[in-house]
Formats: C-alpha cells, structure tokens, sequence
C-alpha cells in the first residue's frame, strides 16, 4: 500500500526535517521519500490546510476491560479509540478478570495486539491478584511482553511489598507505575475533601492521601536506587515532592490526566457521574497549579486514564456510580482547549518523546527509510465532540457536545493506516 501524505509540517527534533513542511511518501510501512513535492501516484492521498505529523503517541495507563469485562470496552474496540485519540501505542492497566499477573496473560495481550493497527502493551501486576500481598512472577512477564509493572487502580499500600518491588525489577531495569493513594484516609471519598465536599455533602478524599504516598514512595525509590512513575497525580505538593526527588538525582517521573486539568470539583455541581474519577477531581486552585506544572516541564507526561464505562455503571446516583471516563479520543484536543499558548513541540514531548524515553520505548523518526510510526493532527481546527464519532465501546464522557480545539486524523503505524470520518 503507498500513502503519501502531502505538506505536513513536521515535528520530530530526531529528524533532520523537524520544523518544515513536506511530502512523505510511504510504502508498506516504510518511509520512501520525503520532499517538498513529491510526484508519485498512491493509493491513498492525504492532504489538508494545517496538517502536521509527528512520531506515533504513547499512552500509558488505559483500561480496555478485556479479559472478562468486554461489555465496557474490548481490545479492538480500545484499539480503535486509540486510533481515533492518535495513539500508535498503548499501555494496559492489569485489573481485568482475570488479572493480568503472569506470562499465560501478558501472552494473550501481545498476540492479541498483532490484530490491531495500535500496539498494546501489558502493564503487568506488581501482586498476585493485584492484592497488595505476593509478589507476582515480574520476571517471566517481562520476557514475555510487560512493559512495566504495578497493581493499577488498586495502588500497593504495604511499604515493605513494593520495596521488594522496586528491588526486583532492577534486575532487568524495570519500571513501576504507581496511582498515589493511602488508601487508609478517606478510603469511603467520592470527591475531593473541602468546600465542596461539604456542600454537597458527599464524603470526601482528602489530598494529603496521595501526597503521603508520594512522600513515602521517593523515599523507597532512593532507598532501592530504583524506578518509579507516578499516574494521575493531582496535587501541587505532590508534584513539589517530585520535583525535589528529580533535582536530588532520583529516577521518579509523574503523568497527569487531561480531566484533572480540565475540570475541578466545582464542576461537580450537577453530580455528573462522568466527574466521578480517581484520584478525585481537585480545588481550582489545584487545577490552576496543575496546569502551571505543565508549562514548567515538572509533568513529564499526559495520561489519559481511559476508564470506560457501560451505561448501567454511570447512570445512576453518584454514590453508586462508578470511578472513571473514556479519554483517549480527546486527550489531544482537551490539551489543546486548554493550554493553547504551549507550542507544539510541547505537547509532542509530553505525548510520545517523553514515555518512550521513561519506558526505554524505541523512538521512531521520520525519516527517509525509517517504519512508519506516525502520528497526523491539525492543531488549528476545532471540532465538536459527537457521540456518533467515538469509536469506544461507552459513553462516559463529560466532553460529547463540547467544542475542543486541535484535531486528530488519524495513524499510520506500519502498513496500517486508520483516519478519522
């Protein structure tokens, strides 16, 4: 299959076409030529005012729901709303049934992804079971496939657990992914603990659960001399723990959802049950905190914490509803609403340079002779959030009928091309 792509301005700073405007011929998942004009007949032309492409984006921590819970979401209908979001690649939490805690499962998810044009990693279970308790056999799941380890929505409270944790996977220079949250405060919260909380009156979260682990787990970190990544924080003391352990030579890195940059739990007036997320949606004050940390480079990725949802789950009293929204369709255009002053050379270190380089991923490059792992959005178009757009199996997402700004096309990833209607 030949797909030329024509007069898209590249951001790639590993290639010596970064800034400029190109054609890019491809053929089989191969980048043939890249030029100013290039005169070629393919199959398929892609072409619009304001193209631009970079390398394929990575996300880190999704929940396609597969084994045992594919009425949520499946792993071709994940697949697609990653496509859809711009992602090449993307990283699975292990919380499915079963959990994904041995070789037998990290196996199926890798033969699995050979089906799709987006490739799923296994994040595999620190514990048996993800219970917080054994060790699970990280060593065999890395050989087969695990791209990094940790019990995802049920973060390890036990010290002297994830201390052995963080001294196995040295072993073969492995990662920890970790959601900050002593469990022993708040544990009955369904939004964050404050003014709101009270009015509303609904028990609250309070941050100081996720700083605490935070604290607690840097000091691990340096005890181990060892890795970990820190997901969905969303406090700025957190953050201001993270950037001292990084200036003290610690090897800790953190991601930040969109949602918890895009809302705070003052938009929890109406109990829209699609706000009710974890960790809980913060102060403005903390929003607004947040949103400078990106600017500043302590955040050193965007996660989209894509936690979908059926209709049963979410439509109902706020209380009984469950934790999570879909986000991989629009983390990109979210970003962009948001935070449009920020170039975009940010946004791309934030969304593929920087997890693949904490994750030890290989960095496509675009370049004449390179596979194509390859990213097409329009930062300058604007478009609505429909419900007959989303590609993903639910629905749980507070963005449908909001305008967001920056537009994804679509991927091409090796031979496979996938576009957006």
């Amino acid at each position: 299959m030949k797909i030329l792509v024509q007069q898209a301005l590249i951001y790639d700073s590993d290639s010596p076409h970064h800034g400029s405007k190109q054609d890019i011929l491809i053929e089989n998942g191969v980048i043939r030529d890249i030029g100013v004009s290039i005169h070629a007949r393919a199959d398929r032309n892609i072409q619009e005012d304001g193209l631009a492409v970079s390398p394929g984006w990575v996300d880190i921590f999704s929940h396609f729901c597969d084994p045992g819970l594919e009425f949520k979401e499946t792993l071709e209908s994940g697949s697609l709303a990653a496509a859809s979001g711009g992602y090449t690649e993307v990283f699975l939490v292990p919380n499915t049934r079963p959990v994904v805690d041995n070789k037998t499962q990290v196996e199926y998810i890798r033969r699995q992804s050979g089906r799709f044009n987006v490739e799923l990693w296994p994040i595999g279970a620190l514990t048996k079971n993800g219970e917080g308790k054994d060790l699970a056999e990280m060593y065999d799941m890395h050989g087969s496939g695990a791209i990094a380890f940790g019990d995802g929505t049920n973060p390890v409270q036990s010290a002297g657990v994830l201390l052995k944790a963080l001294q196995y996977v040295r072993a073969f220079d492995g990662v920890i992914i970790q959601v900050p949250d002593d469990r022993t405060l708040g544990s009955g919260g369904l939004i964050n603990e404050g003014i709101v909380s009270t009015r509303l009156g609904l028990p609250g979260k309070p941050a100081i659960a996720e700083e605490l682990m935070i604290a607690r787990d840097i000091k691990l970190v340096r005890y181990a001399e060892s890795r970990i990544h820190f997901t969905g924080v969303s406090s700025p003391l957190s953050l201001e723990y993270i950037r001292q352990a990084k200036q003290g030579g610690e090897d800790v890195t953190c991601s930040v959802t969109p949602y918890h940059l895009y809302f705070s739990d003052e938009d929890l007036q109406e109990y829209d049950t699609n706000l009710k997320v974890y960790p809980p949606l913060r102060s403005r004050e903390m929003t607004d905190r947040l949103r400078a940390s990106v600017s500043d480079g302590t955040i050193d990725c965007i996660a989209s914490h894509h936690f979908p949802h059926e209709s049963d789950s979410k439509n109902l009293e706020f209380e009984n509803a469950q934790f999570g929204m879909t986000g991989l369709e629009t983390t990109y255009s979210v970003l962009k609403t948001l935070l449009p002053e920020l170039a975009e050379e940010t946004w791309v270190n934030l969304l593929c340079v920087n997890p693949r380089r904490i994750f030890r991923m290989a960095q496509p490059r675009i370049e004449k002779g390179q596979a194509c792992n390859m990213t097409l959005f329009n930062p300058k178009a604007s478009r609505i959030f429909q419900s007959a757009a989303v590609r993903s199996k639910s629905r749980n997402s507070p963005f449908l009928g909001k305008e967001l700004r920056g537009k994804v096309l679509g991927i091409i990833n090796g031979d496979q091309l996938f576009l957006n209607s």
